[in-house]
């Protein structure tokens, strides 16, 4: 099984943390929706195995009109084998949520949303120079809940410098509340090249603090995990059957197909990537010619996805499965990995699993980058 993924580059206004490719430029949706189209065509042959998984993400997908979202899911079902039970999910922003809309959503086969609230707090929200208010998350939310949309996942962002430890218990106290049943929590990241950055280097605003990220990061997953729900990786919580199955299949290491401005591509082999520009983008398809750069995977770089991914999972990484897949050597270095970090609390073993202890958690990424394996493969 395999996924498909929609890169929609288009918001409203720009936050100020936001490094993804996107546009304000609105007025060339259509143009977009239509070399999106031609595309979905081009790239039919790239996945021979049936879709399980739609995802529309961003941007702001639900800037979309019914007519374009309906194209667009009635042009891949023509061109792939779709499954019977497909998990497919809009991103959603509260601002451009309402009934009708809602219901022409179900109506296409949007069956899971992921509303971008970030925050319950207005000093928040303007911190981040959200589009939508407070008050618009919560009707969003209610609006999902009274269109029955029970497969319903939000957004938080943690870690601000305009978020206390109170407001972020706040949040989660509405988490509770309307008893959502899929969280996705992230910890602000500063990234190169967005109004952030620029507004802390000429110290417009404070800066990020490192200890109070771990600690809301610590609140967060203690919170949340005696709600109920399960931290099935490192910033997403669900509870019983509702994880993101198509995020899933991402750190599984499934197949799946990125359409869109800067949308990604894996096929195991390989992977690819659009070019981050929605003028050349859209004349490129039109001319019917890919636009995208291409990374052959290495067997080097094929562990070091495994092992990034893996350890964000509440599964971790499986030695045996090492062995069959990379060989002796690598499973070898990573048991040599897994001796080195012994003394420091990092690894919970289950058999010949090895996942996160609860306090290295917020480390994952850079404990999986101490077992990258760097050049092309190990040495014999």
């Amino acid at each position: 099984m395999a996924g498909i993924y929609l890169h929609i580059p288009f918001c409203k206004k720009a936050c100020h943390y936001c490094n993804f490719h996107f546009s304000t430029q609105t007025a060339t949706i259509q143009a977009f929706v239509d070399a999106l189209l031609q595309e979905i065509e081009l790239q039919k042959s790239y996945i021979n195995e049936p879709i399980e998984t739609i995802y529309f993400g961003g941007g702001t997908p639900s800037l979309l009109n019914e007519s374009q979202l309906k194209v667009i899911m009635d042009t891949i079902y023509s061109n792939f084998d779709v499954a019977a039970n497909i998990e497919c999910t809009l991103e959603a922003n509260p601002d451009d949520m309402h009934p009708n809309k809602l219901a022409a959503w179900k109506q296409v086969g949007i069956n899971r949303l992921s509303i971008g609230i970030q925050s319950f707090q207005a000093s928040a929200l303007t911190w981040m120079n959200r589009a939508h208010t407070v008050e618009q998350s919560h009707a969003a939310i209610e609006m999902a809940k009274q269109a029955g949309i029970e497969n319903l996942s939000i957004d938080l962002i943690y870690g601000t410098p305009a978020l206390s430890d109170e407001a972020l218990m706040a949040d989660l106290d509405w988490i509770q509340q309307y008893q959502i049943s899929h969280v996705s929590c992230y910890a602000l990241t500063v990234e190169d090249k967005t109004a952030l950055k620029k507004l802390i280097e000429n110290a417009q605003i404070e800066a990020v603090d490192p200890e109070k990220q771990a600690r809301h990061f610590e609140i967060v997953s203690t919170r949340l995990i005696a709600m109920g729900l399960e931290h099935y990786e490192i910033s997403n919580f669900s509870k019983p059957g509702f994880r993101s199955q198509h995020n899933s299949n991402y750190w599984s290491g499934k197949s799946y197909l990125g359409l869109g401005p800067s949308a990604h591509s894996f096929n195991t082999i390989s992977r690819q990537w659009n070019i981050a520009n929605n003028a050349l983008y859209i004349q490129s398809i039109t001319n019917g010619q890919f636009n995208f750069e291409i990374e052959y995977l290495t067997e080097a770089n094929r562990y070091n996805e495994y092992m990034m991914t893996s350890l964000r999972r509440i599964e971790g990484f499986d030695l045996d499965l090492i062995e069959a897949t990379f060989g002796k050597r690598y499973h070898d270095h990573s048991i040599g990995m897994i001796q080195a970090m012994r003394s420091k609390n990092i690894f919970q073993q289950n058999g010949n699993q090895y996942s996160l202890t609860n306090e290295a958690k917020f480390l994952a990424d850079g404990i999986a980058s101490d077992f990258f394996i760097l050049g092309s493969a190990l040495t014999p």
